[in-house]
């Protein structure tokens, strides 16, 4: 071992995190600050300089193209992981979640007991997020209480009240990264991959874990009392995959290990026209006390998805499609274009997110011209306003909506996916590449289906408006497939389980056949809910570092 190195490691650490995203920063500053006594150290695979090219993405090999995201449009390695380049949404899970349901395959410990006791962590997590209050319901927010998302609009089956939350957005490594330095009892090693365990002993106990350089390829051992893997879902689950000692004592490995890959069905096939007061639409953001921005959503009522047998899914208000010059909006043909300009677009945008915007093509350009054009000078003052609260202000502005005085709006659903063993993660023959097969189930597009009626009907039920749906019922499930990319938001693969037998993880994160290597992942998910699950990791990374802190003995 190079001397250097070896002087900078402790001979045992008493925690050990692999992955420095928001969940392995968050584990890492709490038990730091729970434990000033005990030592840490933070693992990260992205080293200081700018991140580019790394071997993780480039040897995943997906079978559906189609329907995934490439890796590197929606991941990223270095301090911080992918909240780099995150739009700060910051969503809250319901009870509906945590239920037992068949159509999510869900038997577990993740239950209503974890919902109460995650709820426990909520506001912590919400200091690290930066996102203010962690209340995500307009009846708990007096002063935003007591109007509706449009005129005439009534709650019942579907509702109005539940809210995202946004950060500033928070990018966690240049955040904390001043946090992590300052902690004497936190070392962070960055350019370095968590690699093999060594073989648990008789009462599960793995005492070392191999790490790797990425520039020099060298290896080097790390000892600690407990090793917590916090990387995004591919990478703890192709860690899981590769290190199968770890389930010696079981005699198997987990049947569920890889199985049950889940994201979120997200993209709009329809328009809603309200019929009431355009200016009584809350079309856009509204803000907290606090200053901080919140989107209020279309939810279904955790019963009625019960009794229906439906998937979990919210439906928000949203700008027609970019691409297509039809909206007639000069400053949304303007951004358009902007985001069709190499450089610039990928500044303004996230990979995926302009992908989901441009769909990855030029279209009808000199229509959009003319809509340019046409808007002038809105076309220009309204980016250069928008430009200023996106990125100048402090607190960004978290996304651009647009008023419509003909009160109709694009709707954008982001639905539940069911947890499936035919979506998985395995390994290929070379014990290295990470082979994703995924597509979404006709269960799946049905649920996003049925559920657009369900609020079509509450609607004009309500004398609040109606949808108009942009493709024919047999085009709809197609283009509810194909616009659906997965990978941004990944669960399940490494799924909390009541027995090794249906789970890969206990109800405490904890590794079934292990004593100390625990999985602070969205992969420990075993649900995928309608919400990213970025705001709830962190609850749970915060719930861990109480647990360990319990656990690790002096």
């Amino acid at each position: 071992m190079e001397t250097k190195l070896a002087d900078a490691l402790q001979p045992v650490y008493d925690v050990c995190v692999i992955g420095s995203g928001p969940a392995g920063i968050i584990l890492a500053l709490e038990y730091s600050c729970l434990n000033p006594g005990k030592k840490i150290l933070l693992v990260e695979y992205g080293g200081k300089e700018p991140a580019g090219k790394n071997t993780l993405d480039s040897s995943i090999r997906l079978k559906n193209p189609l329907y995934h995201h490439k890796p590197e449009e929606c991941t990223n390695k270095g301090l911080g992981g992918t909240s780099a380049t995150w739009g700060g949404r910051c969503v809250m899970w319901d009870e509906v979640d945590f239920m037992d349901r068949t159509e999510t395959n869900s038997a577990s410990p993740w239950n209503m007991n974890l919902f109460k006791e995650i709820n426990q962590y909520l506001q912590r997590a919400s200091k690290y997020f930066e996102c203010g209050e962690a209340k995500f319901n307009l009846h708990d927010l007096p002063q935003l209480n007591g109007h509706r998302i449009a005129e005439n609009f009534v709650e019942g089956i579907v509702t109005d009240s539940a809210v995202e939350r946004w950060s500033i957005p928070t990018r966690f490594g240049p955040r904390y990264e001043r946090d992590i330095v300052k902690r004497p009892n936190l070392t962070l090693l960055q350019g370095f991959e968590g690699r093999d365990f060594s073989s648990p002993d008789a009462c599960g106990k793995c005492k070392i874990l191999c790490i790797r350089e990425v520039k020099s390829q060298k290896l080097y051992e790390v000892r600690a009392e407990a090793f917590v893997i916090a990387t995004g879902a591919h990478e703890a689950t192709r860690i899981l995959l590769r290190n199968t000692r770890l389930f010696k004592n079981l005699n198997t490995v987990p049947p569920a290990l890889g199985k049950y890959y889940q994201g979120h069905l997200s993209g709009k096939i329809a328009s809603v026209r309200f019929s009431g007061d355009p200016k009584k639409t809350d079309y856009g953001f509204i803000r907290d006390n606090a200053g901080v921005y919140l989107r209020r959503r279309f939810h279904f009522s955790n019963d009625f998805l019960l009794k229906q047998g439906l998937l979990n899914t919210a439906i928000w208000l949203d700008n027609p499609l970019y691409h297509d010059p039809k909206h007639r909006n000069g400053a949304m043909s303007f951004m358009y274009l902007a985001m069709l300009i190499p450089v610039l677009g990928k500044k303004l945008a996230p990979p995926a997110i302009a992908h989901s915007i441009t769909k990855g093509q030029k279209h009808a350009v000199n229509e959009h011209i003319w809509n340019v054009l046409r808007g002038m000078p809105g076309s220009l003052l309204t980016p250069a306003s928008i430009f200023y609260r996106r990125y100048i202000q402090k607190r960004k502005l978290p996304g651009i909506f647009l008023f419509n005085p003909q009160n109709y709006y694009a709707l954008h659903f982001h639905a539940e996916q069911s947890a499936s063993p035919l979506n998985k993660m395995e390994l290929a023959a070379d014990g290295e590449t990470l082979v994703i097969d995924y597509k979404p189930s006709e269960a799946d597009v049905n649920s996003v289906i049925k559920l657009h009626d369900v609020l079509n009907k509450w609607l004009q039920q309500c004398g609040c408006g109606a949808l108009e749906y942009w493709y024919t019922p047999d085009e709809l499930p197609e283009v509810i497939r194909s616009t659906s990319r997965g990978g941004i938001h990944q669960s399940g693969t490494t799924r909390m389980g009541c027995s090794s037998n249906t789970g890969v993880v206990d109800g405490n994160l904890k590794v079934w056949g292990t004593d100390n290597i625990y999985v602070c992942s969205s992969s420990v998910f075993p649900v995928s809910g309608q919400a990213n699950p970025t705001f709830l990791l962190g609850a749970f990374a915060i719930r861990l570092a109480n647990r360990l802190s319990m656990s690790i003995k002096n």
